[in-house]
């Protein structure tokens, strides 16, 4: 996450180079375009951010859903025979 943060700023630090390249003249121009580009820099690191996030979730998932497969099983099957003896008894009076 860091070298990410650090790469934000790097991109922030580029698109003001080129914002000052392209009106070196005005500053409000300038601090506008800065400021427009730094959101822009801002959203596209959240997007990244949030696909990093969302697919180490959906590996931490998975390997939940590998690691407790047996078990859940295991468990179904108890409360299979559990509910078949149930019924059994609920049927002989």
């Amino acid at each position: 996450m860091k070298a990410s943060l650090l790469f934000l700023l790097a991109c922030t630090a580029v698109l003001a180079l080129g914002a000052r390249a392209d009106s070196p003249e005005e500053p409000k121009v300038l601090v506008q375009k800065v400021q427009e580009l730094a959101q822009k820099a801002s959203a596209m690191a959240k997007d990244a951010f949030n696909r990093v996030r969302e697919s180490e979730a959906a590996q931490q998932a998975r390997q939940w859903l590998s690691d407790n497969a047996e078990l859940a099983k295991q468990r179904l099957a108890w409360l299979k025979e559990q509910l078949q003896e149930l019924w059994k008894k609920t049927k002989a009076p």
